[in-house]
């Protein structure tokens, strides 16, 4: 089981701390200190698939130098303000195979990412490769 709360500090910031003992400060205000709680889901998003790309690419003995994953996102208009578009860039450097980097983004997305899983319940999700030498 999976666990993970949060303890109000001042105006609306908060620490969140998971099951792991690991925290975080969460600011829903206008003077952002910490990340907001929807700030935390995109981040959620790139390190979910940041690490299935990094496994299946290890997997396959694919060699790469570098992977960074980014996320831009749209929200509704109105409340619930979930997200509506999101656009992944994954900019990753020294992979020899292009077709084995494709596989593993569409794999990630379509299998493993369970962030991924959730959010394309209300977003569309799209992902764009940018390869750098």
């Amino acid at each position: 089981m999976f666990k993970a709360g949060t303890k109000w500090v001042e105006s609306e910031r908060f620490v969140a701390t998971a099951g792991s003992g690991h925290g975080v400060v969460v600011d829903a205000g206008h003077e952002k200190i910490g990340s907001s709680p929807m700030e935390l889901v995109l981040m959620g998003l790139c390190g979910c698939t940041a690490s299935d790309v990094v496994t299946i690419l290890n997997k396959k003995r694919e060699p790469f130098t570098a992977l960074e994953v980014k996320a831009e996102a749209e929200r509704a208009p109105e409340p619930p303000m979930v997200y509506t578009k999101i656009k992944l860039v994954y900019r990753v450097a020294g992979v020899g195979n292009r077709k084995s980097m494709e596989d593993a983004v569409r794999l990630s997305k379509e299998k493993y990412c369970s962030v991924s899983q959730m959010l394309q319940k209300t977003a569309e999700i799209t992902a764009e490769i940018e390869y750098a030498d």
